[in-house]
C-alpha cells in the first residue's frame, strides 16, 4: 500500500471486502493523527447491510469505522480485509 495517500483521493470510493468483493460502503471520511498525519479509521458513509453483519467498529456517534491497518489496496476501490475489521 501506499505510504503517501491523500485523504481527499479516497473519500468518496466505494470500500470493497478483499475476500469476497462485496461492497461495504463508501468512504465518507478518514480520521489521522494531527502531529504524525498517520491514518487512523475510515469512516464509513452508506453501510451495506454486509457490513453491518460483520460487527465493525463504531464510534460515539454512531459511525462505522474501518481501521486504516485493514485497507490492503487503494485505487478505483479501497479494498479492505473483511478479518482485519474487528
Amino acid at each position: 500500500i501506499e505510504t503517501r495517500v491523500r485523504a481527499a483521493e479516497i473519500v468518496g470510493k466505494d470500500i470493497v471486502s478483499e475476500e469476497t468483493g462485496r461492497k461495504l460502503g463508501v468512504v465518507e471520511n478518514v480520521e489521522f493523527v494531527a502531529e504524525s498525519g498517520e491514518m487512523l479509521n475510515i469512516i464509513v458513509t452508506e453501510p451495506t447491510r454486509y457490513l453491518k453483519e460483520l460487527g465493525p467498529k463504531v464510534d460515539e456517534e454512531g459511525r462505522i469505522l474501518i481501521p486504516f491497518t485493514a485497507v490492503k489496496s487503494i485505487g478505483d476501490f479501497v479494498i479492505v480485509s473483511e478479518s482485519e475489521l474487528v
